[in-house]
């Protein structure tokens, strides 16, 4: 093999290194979703949530969110002006812990589960408002 053919592979081989690099580099916790830009945070041991100005907005959001912990407090602040948005939260084995009307207001408690990764879904139907909420791990 000459040295320009050499060369030229190792020149190729660096481009697709280097998009596959900046393609790899994106949110791979938010999925897409058409028509809404939440703000995400997500920690061990805390998950922020927030969306504002959605309007008739429909579909599941799924986020997999690690809790050391075997609960969880969840602090609801959303104004839904339309629709349904449902707050569902299922431990490491895949059980339900906690489901919750998005548009009641306050702070709650999951029930015990197991630790580990856990999965937080948001579920909407025509939705309309803003969602803001944060899930934390319980401290006993």
């Amino acid at each position: 093999m000459t040295t320009p053919n050499i060369l030229s592979r190792i020149s190729l081989f660096a481009a697709v290194s280097a998009v596959m690099l900046v393609v790899g580099c994106g949110k791979d916790e938010t999925p897409a979703s058409p028509g809404i830009q939440p703000e995400i945070i997500n920690n061990v041991d805390n998950f922020q949530f927030q969306v504002t100005a959605m309007s008739n907005y429909s579909g599941t959001l799924q986020y997999a969110w690690s809790n050391t912990g075997a609960m969880a407090v969840i602090d609801q602040a959303c104004a839904v002006s339309a629709g349904t948005a449902t707050l569902r939260l299922l431990d490491d084995s895949g059980a339900e812990v906690y489901s919750k009307d998005l548009s009641q207001g306050g702070s709650y408690t999951s029930v015990a589960g197991i630790s580990g990764v856990w999965s937080i879904k948001i579920v909407l139907s025509n939705t309309t408002g803003t969602l803001n909420f944060r899930v934390d791990k319980a401290t006993p």
